[in-house]
């Protein structure tokens, strides 16, 4: 086995603690080229597609690669903007947030973030957080319901990583927060805010994004969490069962996923006479193509178009304070028993600051 890849070890280096925040991931530019990388490394995963390899392999490459990256790329075109990639924004600045969020609660970490698929990677950055020093790390995929195909996917490519590693540092990893107090109260209040500028809807669908049946037949517990997450959403805003549904999206191939799906539904809530419907998306934390352009573009021209007169998108929890707090919590939590308070990192007030300046750009008390 070889080590080569392995960070330069520096002797006398102060060990820290770094917490890596990990999402889905996103091309580099919307364009058929970054589109056929991402999606060749995206479609490429076992725990993505479970079909046998040798048949996935020629539908990918003979089909899917050759026909589906330029009507990607235009999707990705329409939601883009100056600052690149929404998701790559947002989670720059979730991580930002969440280094002066926890500094100020007195702990001394490291805070990065990677991409599954894409980049920053998984491996680049565990390079960069054990060239720090971080002997301590905790993984964070920012997947609040647990799924084979998101959480434990992060997990392998960390494991994957580890085997080119000598001195492995010490690893945990949070896999679900679908039932988290202070996340469920972050998304109650995204929807009450709404609310309170704009009226209530008649009907409140909660999209979660869709995972084939038979992953649910197996054992994942991904379609229990979802709706764990729908119902106490539903709680904390006094919603009946009649006032609110939980779908899934972003169906692929023929074979049958969760139900219900979401753009049917809204079409039969439309053809039902439903005036109004507001969409949350509760399993992401940060606005991306499955929500700009799925929901708040494709899923308006379902509604509308079949006799709906008001659609309204409720945002991702993004860079909201109540959001970032809550994941304070959750990431100090996960932290107890190691060392951070001290005088392992340098400059953690220039943090609380970066945080700050964040906040009076943009993010939501």
């Amino acid at each position: 086995m070889s080590f080569a890849k392995e960070p330069a070890y520096k002797h006398g280096q102060l060990p820290r603690t770094g917490v890596l925040l990990v999402n889905l991931g996103t091309p580099d530019a919307p364009t058929p080229s970054a589109l056929r990388r991402y999606l060749a490394q995206f479609l490429s995963d076992p725990r993505v597609v479970e079909i046998p390899p040798l048949v996935w392999k020629v539908i990918l490459h003979g089909i899917i690669l050759r026909v589906r990256p330029a009507k990607s790329a235009e999707k990705y075109a329409s939601i883009w903007t100056h600052e690149g990639s929404p998701l790559r924004v947002w989670t720059e600045k979730q991580t930002t947030l969440l280094q002066g969020f926890i500094g100020e609660a007195g702990h001394h970490v490291v805070v990065e973030h990677a991409m599954r698929y894409g980049m920053p990677s998984i491996p680049q950055t565990l390079d960069k957080l054990k060239a720090q020093g971080c002997n301590r790390i905790l993984v964070v995929p920012m997947y609040p319901q647990y799924s084979g195909a998101t959480t434990a996917s992060v997990m392998d490519e960390v494991f994957s990583w580890g085997r080119n590693i000598r001195a492995l540092p010490e690893l945990r990893y949070i896999s679900r927060f679908h039932d988290d107090s202070a996340y469920i109260d972050a998304l109650a209040a995204s929807v009450r805010e709404h609310w309170q500028a704009n009226g209530q809807a008649d009907k409140l669908v909660m999209s979660f994004h869709g995972m084939p049946q038979r992953t649910l037949e197996l054992g994942d517990p991904y379609h229990c969490e979802c709706l764990k997450t729908g119902r106490l959403v539903a709680e904390r805003l006094g919603l009946t069962a009649e006032q609110y549904v939980v779908t899934f999206q972003s169906r692929f191939g023929k074979a049958k996923w969760l139900e219900p799906y979401t753009e049917p539904t809204l079409k039969q809530l439309a053809k039902a006479g439903v005036k109004r419907v507001d969409v949350i998306c509760p399993g992401f934390v940060a606005d991306c193509i499955e929500t700009l352009e799925e929901i708040a573009m494709e899923g308006k021209q379902a509604f509308l178009s079949n006799g709906g007169q008001a659609f309204h998108y409720i945002p991702c929890l993004n860079d909201r304070a109540d959001w970032i707090r809550a994941l304070t919590k959750l990431v100090e939590t996960h932290l107890q028993g190691w060392p951070t308070q001290g005088a392992q990192q340098p400059g953690n007030h220039d943090l609380i600051q970066q945080r700050d300046r964040a906040l009076a750009a943009g993010a939501k008390v």
